[in-house]
């Protein structure tokens, strides 16, 4: 859940902007739900990744069982360092399986699959809205690394 007050204040108005104004997203984000994607994040991402996309403390450092802790979704973290798919493959399918799609194996992650409880339209709402918090030259570098979607 969102945490009230002043940083509530802050995701409203920033969604109240982005729903008055057209938001260019990089091809599977376009055209996106982003107020849906915001609920959504609070509902099922916030609890590991934080109200504020900050992540939890000590992300870049593997814990006692060698996972990572929930990295940032803010412009501080590397979500924007991956392409749309990879990012929707994590979320869809869970860190471990997402990886392995690519031929990396091995990689403990704490990422759990959420294919089983969101619909991958929710999905991709939920990555347009973090996308959407990003400012523009973060989102322009993480919209290079995408392949033209057709």
């Amino acid at each position: 859940m969102i945490k009230p007050g002043r940083s509530q204040a802050k995701i409203f108005l920033a969604a109240a902007v982005l729903l008055s104004t057209p938001v260019e997203a990089a091809h599977e984000l376009e055209g996106r739900n982003i107020a849906n994607g915001m609920t959504l994040y609070a509902e099922q991402c916030a609890t590991c990744h934080g109200s504020e996309l900050e992540g939890q403390p000590d992300w870049q450092r593997p814990n006692a069982g060698g996972v990572l802790p929930a990295p940032p979704h803010d412009e501080t973290g590397h979500t924007w360092h991956h392409d749309n798919q990879l990012l929707f493959e994590d979320t869809k399918l869970g860190g471990e399986a997402a990886l392995e799609e690519r031929g990396i194996s091995g990689f403990k992650s704490g990422m759990p699959e959420f294919g089983s409880t969101l619909t991958e339209e929710e999905i991709w709402d939920i990555l347009a809205f973090i996308r959407s918090t990003w400012p523009e030259r973060i989102q322009n570098n993480q919209a290079a690394r995408n392949r033209p979607f057709h």
